[in-house]
């Protein structure tokens, strides 16, 4: 159970970097490229931050994140110059893949579509899970 100073600092945090990526991306020459920032998870000492990312279109995912872990240093700065008078240290970002939308989307066209399990339980093999 996350405390209020955790929910307050990712609130914060989840802000900033919205703002931040977005911009990063538009001035990076990545037009027509959305990057969200879906969720925030801070540890209870503070010191790291788990950061989700949805990216719009998803096949540009790959390389946003991989441009963002090598930046990470230059955007925990700009993070860090946005919210110095909000918090003392800004803690260490870890940033992760959200792709919930895109897994929800894969099931609703499974439904949808011509592989419904429920019509069709031949296509359960397939999709087992070892």
């Amino acid at each position: 159970m996350e405390s209020n100073r955790q929910k307050k600092i990712a609130g914060v945090i989840q802000r900033d970097l919205a703002d931040i990526l977005q911009r990063a991306a538009t001035d990076g020459g990545l037009h027509g490229v959305l990057i969200s920032v879906t969720k925030v998870a801070v540890t209870v000492d503070l010191s790291i931050a788990k950061v989700y990312l949805s990216i719009f279109p998803n096949d540009k995912a790959a390389e946003l994140i991989a441009g963002v872990q090598k930046n990470k240093a230059q955007i925990k700065h700009e993070l860090a110059r946005r919210t110095k008078n909000q918090l003392r240290r800004v803690p260490e970002l870890d940033f992760y893949v959200d792709d919930s939308l895109e897994y929800i989307d894969k099931i609703e066209k499974s439904l949808k579509g011509s592989e419904n399990p429920i019509e069709n339980p031949d296509i359960l093999d397939k999709r087992k899970k070892s």
